[in-house]
């Protein structure tokens, strides 16, 4: 079931037992059809309005209603359902899929396991990562790099921290793709290199000639670190769009929703985004296509 048919059986289903008596049926169905009409105009791409701010269309995550876990050598936590945490409310934003933001022990990591028709990105925070996959590809990826497997027909992978005392701190995001079955493909670039302070640059795209690694997808990833105060205008690549932004350190101010580390804020219908950093911050921003 969708999320927006799967939200709105819920409320439906509410309307309905709430109107048991027969004289009032058919003021019932008219009501309910009225409610479902308002209900989809506001609920937008299978996200429900965000009231803590003043801006329409919107939706809220802060960093501690993230679903988390502790398992010991790993510690998680899925901004949208992933594994054992499971919300319906918190499936995806347009095409961002999966947002974990992970924790993995010294020499620890995940065994060999398979993906299909999915962009997977990885972002190493602090420390490296191992990767060997199927492909025959075996590499270490550090912080400042980036790396992407466009999964296609079907990848199998393994993922371990390559140090064996500290910590590796990494984000793995997934993106629905915008072509399916298509050859498993790998690609790792340093992006350390292409830092400008206090502006945002880009680290992926759809089109292989751009600056960073590239997808399947019409989606663009920037990231950027900030001084305290520093103001920055975002404009939104396409207009079937929105942007996720997702605060890595320090706080920062979006279109007036104040924001700490680790939250995450989406936003569409926009053209323009201001933003302002209300402390020494880095951002990443996600701008995705807002229909799978």
């Amino acid at each position: 079931m969708k999320r927006k048919d799967f939200i709105l059986k819920g409320i439906l289903t509410s309307l309905s037992a709430f109107f048991l008596s027969n004289n009032l049926r058919a003021k019932q169905l008219s009501s309910v059809k009225l409610k479902k009409s308002k209900l989809l105009k506001s609920l937008g791409y299978n996200h429900i309005p965000n009231n803590e701010t003043k801006t329409v269309n919107t939706v809220l995550h802060k960093a501690n209603t993230r679903g988390s876990g502790d398992h010991g050598w790993l510690k998680v936590n899925h901004t949208f359902s992933f594994a054992n945490y499971r919300n319906p409310e918190r499936m995806n934003f347009g095409v961002l899929r999966v947002l974990n933001d992970d924790t993995i022990a010294g020499g620890k990591g995940f065994s060999p396991h398979p993906h299909n028709n999915m962009e997977i990105i990885t972002i190493p925070l602090e420390g490296a990562i191992y990767h060997k996959d199927n492909m025959g590809n075996e590499s270490e990826i550090t912080t400042g790099d980036i790396q992407v497997m466009s999964a296609g027909t079907g990848v199998v992978h393994s993922e371990f921290n390559s140090h064996e005392s500290n910590d590796l701190k990494v984000l793995q995001i997934w993106l629905f793709t915008n072509k399916r079955d298509v050859k498993p493909r790998y690609q790792q670039l340093p992006i350390r290199n292409l830092e400008v302070k206090n502006k945002f640059y880009q680290i992926l795209s759809p089109n292989k000639d751009d600056q960073g690694v590239w997808i399947y997808q019409n989606s663009w990833f920037n990231i950027g670190s900030f001084d305290k105060l520093e103001r920055i205008t975002y404009r939104i690549k396409d207009k079937k769009n929105g942007l996720y932004a997702f605060i890595i350190n320090g706080e920062a101010e979006i279109e007036g929703q104040k924001l700490k580390k680790r939250d995450g804020f989406g936003i569409w219908n926009k053209e323009e985004i201001s933003i302002e950093a209300m402390a020494n911050s880095k951002i990443l921003l996600i701008d995705v296509p807002m229909t799978i």
